[in-house]
């Protein structure tokens, strides 16, 4: 059977703006059957890196906090604490970053509660007894939450492809143990070649990982977490992942961590993904660069393998916007994720999903 995916485009009229019709979605998707009365709500968001302004708008989240009210849950806004060096890594400078961003209580009214503690150490294993993990690291405000409504931007990511619903939750939801466990098979190398000894890479390393050895980049593969924010970082494409061997794994090991997201969440979640600003790199970054296709819509659905699989094809249905860092699959119906990031099969993430028991890619889209 098709999973169904509800969808909303984004026109909209003064009788019913958008606001009203993300309301409208959740409605339709079913947030009463996925939320009971005082339930503790994990809304899991991106509060957006500093000077990244590729995340989802502050207002919607307000609107989907109002909507959980409205069924008798006690929403809270909740993210795990980064890997990668960023104003993100340790609970008082993700708030202070998501306040900035516009996620004050006095605008979204839910608190903001990090899901893995102080320093990314307050996890919960969960036992999944999968081809990776016996047991995965999730934060621990996300498991003891009795529902979870995932609000996830859906983009290009560099190492899995897109970013959605699934890795909202798989790397999004897990204690730093848990983001170091799947990335571990990622250590870049360096061409050194095209590396012209500018040393940007060793000052955005949080593990100290890299440094100068004879005017070129050298990584300590023992410091190193794999957690890819080195390989943007270089202008010059000196720094490349061993794409053969370390990215199926990686997708593999992050769907694993979704699993046990929602283990103890069977009928307690719902997913939400913001086809907006589809920008070609994940929101982690301190920029976001030119959107690769227009704005399409918000989609809703209970599986997370469906709402992915039907935002890249909705993706990849539409013509490239002109201007942006993309050369070739310009035409509707092409690739484009895997012309931005050639070398990542990002159907890995979906095929395995399946193939564990996460979700469907059959879906059906009904339009709201």
């Amino acid at each position: 059977m098709k999973s169904k995916v509800f969808f909303t485009n984004l026109r909209a009229t003064y009788k019913e703006n958008l606001l009203i019709k993300v309301g409208n979605l959740l409605d339709a998707a079913g947030l009463s059957e996925s939320v009971g009365k005082r339930d503790l709500v994990a809304v899991k968001i991106h509060f957006g890196e500093m000077g990244n302004l590729a995340y989802i708008r502050p207002a919607f989240l307000r609107k989907i906090v109002e909507s959980i009210k409205s069924t008798g849950g006690v929403p809270f806004l909740t993210d795990a604490n980064t890997l990668y060096a960023g104003t993100r890594s340790d609970a008082p400078h993700h708030i202070i970053t998501a306040i900035h961003n516009g996620f004050a209580y006095s605008v979204v009214e839910a608190p903001i509660i990090i899901a893995d503690g102080l320093r990314g150490k307050s996890e919960t294993p969960v036992t999944i007894n999968q081809k990776h993990f016996k047991e995965v690291n999730i934060g621990s405000e996300i498991v003891q939450a009795d529902s979870l409504i995932s609000v996830a931007h859906f983009k290009c990511h560099e190492l899995s492809g897109f970013g959605g619903t699934i890795k909202n939750l798989g790397m999004g939801c897990a204690s730093r143990r848990g983001k170091m466990a799947q990335h571990s098979t990622l250590s870049p190398r360096i061409k050194k070649k095209k590396c012209i000894g500018c040393g940007d890479c060793t000052f955005h390393c949080s593990q100290k990982a890299i440094s100068l050895v004879d005017n070129k980049a050298a990584i300590d593969s023992a410091r190193c977490t794999g957690c890819g924010e080195c390989i943007l970082i270089c202008a010059n494409e000196a720094i490349q992942i061993r794409w053969n061997k370390a990215i199926p794994v990686f997708m593999e090991k992050m769907v694993e961590h979704t699993m046990g997201v929602l283990k103890n969440k069977d009928r307690k979640a719902l997913f939400l993904n913001f086809i907006t600003d589809i920008s070609p790199a994940c929101d982690c970054y301190s920029h976001n660069d030119a959107p690769i296709v227009r704005d399409i819509g918000i989609v809703a659905s209970t599986d997370p393998v469906a709402i992915d699989q039907a935002s890249v094809d909705m993706v990849n249905n539409e013509q490239a916007l002109p201007g942006t860092c993309m050369k070739s699959a310009l035409g509707a119906g092409e690739d484009k994720f895997r012309a931005v990031y050639p070398a990542v099969d990002w159907a890995i993430q979906l095929d395995y999903a399946e193939k564990i028991g996460i979700g469907s890619r059959s879906y059906k889209i009904i339009e709201i």
